[in-house]
């Protein structure tokens, strides 16, 4: 046990955690018109291995968590296509950008369902997560991924973006 948590556990929410922060700094790249070769494949790599260890936690009945990490895997598909099958040619560049956000959003998404599940004092607020605090955190969540979705994609749409 490692901080209360199962060593499968804890390699999953140290994963989700990698991915989330090196998402963050892609994206903000991305909105600096900024590739970061490395950053990105340290995002993708982990945040495919979140979506994939979410599957391999016990469970008796389909839940919301997996149809996140099926979009999610989806969504991953598309980004890691685009990135290095078609190399940001055209389309495919901005098609990146919004995947990239995306994913980085679901991640977020269940962190802060998961925050809401674990931590005491967000628990007590929302014990059931359909309550009002829940709801509104998770859609200012979705506000701030809509503007750096829409960020990312017109700011990294030019063909002379700078690798770094």
């Amino acid at each position: 046990m490692i901080l209360g948590m199962t060593t499968f556990t804890f390699v999953h929410v140290v994963l989700s955690l990698i991915g989330i922060l090196s998402g963050f700094v892609v994206v903000f790249g991305l909105l600096a018109g900024k590739r970061l070769d490395g950053w990105t494949a340290l995002f993708l790599v982990t945040t495919v291995l979140t979506s994939v260890t979410g599957f391999l936690f016990s469970f008796h009945k389909f839940l919301p968590s997996h149809g996140i990490g099926i979009v999610s895997l989806v969504v991953l598909a598309i980004a890691i296509f685009a990135r290095y099958v078609r190399q940001l040619a055209g389309g495919w560049r901005r098609g990146y950008a919004v995947t990239a956000v995306i994913a980085l959003y679901l991640n977020v998404f269940v962190l802060i369902a998961q925050l809401f599940m674990k931590v005491p004092e967000l628990k007590a607020m929302a014990p059931t997560g359909s309550e009002p605090p829940f709801l509104v955190a998770q859609l200012v969540c979705m506000a701030i991924f809509v503007v750096l979705g829409i960020g990312a994609a017109m700011k990294f749409r030019s063909e002379a973006v700078r690798t770094a």
